[in-house]
């Protein structure tokens, strides 16, 4: 394991110095619902997928240059779709989390740093005991500044060996974005005693932490 992590503490450290989608997909990326996102002069947003959104959202929250994280579900088929409609795998939607950020703070290769540091990207279609299209390993992109940097990551890291099998992170470019419910936002914050929080969020947190203590807020 430590000399996994050296491996990948070094890709990163040489890349930061600079799934796969089908045609078809990408063809039937016009006929996705749309929604904007309004993001305030100076800032950028990002929106990311790494499972389930309570564990990507409590990351980001700790991050300097981060304003604000939303935890919602992007990519899908269907208008406004509800907690319960995501999760039975049905909508195409993904759990996502919507980060605005201040560049001048935190970097776009920063925000993507710290997402394929903070996940499996390598497992198609789940994270951990998570599995479901909706916890796909996603980067949906706002700009082509944006999709060339992710790209750039995805090959370097995979050229690298710092994953034992083929990064499987879907591309894709932003169409729309819908806000979870309320109890979901914030949620490992307000919920820190819950099992799930306990147990899973919590230790990856605290890895999070120690590997980015620099960029914590």
């Amino acid at each position: 394991m430590k000399s996994m992590l050296f491996i990948f503490s070094l890709a990163m450290t040489t890349i930061f110095a600079c799934a796969q989608t089908s045609s078809n997909k990408e063809k039937n990326m016009r006929d996705l619902p749309k929604t904007t996102v309004d993001v305030p002069e100076g800032y950028e947003i990002a929106t990311l997928g790494g499972g389930c959104f309570w564990c990507t959202e409590a990351i980001y929250q700790e991050l300097k240059g981060v304003k604000s994280v939303k935890s919602g579900y992007s990519g899908g088929y269907v208008d406004n779709p509800t907690y319960r409609q995501v999760t039975s795998g049905t909508t195409g939607h993904a759990e996502v989390i919507q980060v605005l950020f201040d560049p001048s703070e935190i970097s776009f290769s920063e925000i993507l740093e710290i997402f394929w540091s903070t996940h499996d990207p390598t497992t198609l279609n789940r994270q951990g005991a998570d599995v479901g299209p909706q916890y796909r390993s996603a980067v949906f992109f706002h700009s082509e500044s944006q999709k060339e940097e992710a790209d750039f990551f995805r090959k370097k890291l995979d050229e690298s060996g710092a994953f034992s099998r083929p990064i499987v992170t879907e591309m894709t470019p932003f169409s729309n974005f819908y806000v979870a419910e309320d109890y979901h936002q914030n949620y490992f914050n307000d919920n820190g005693m819950q099992p799930y929080c306990q147990f899973v969020i919590k230790p990856k947190l605290e890895k999070f932490k120690k590997a980015f203590a620099d960029k914590l807020k």
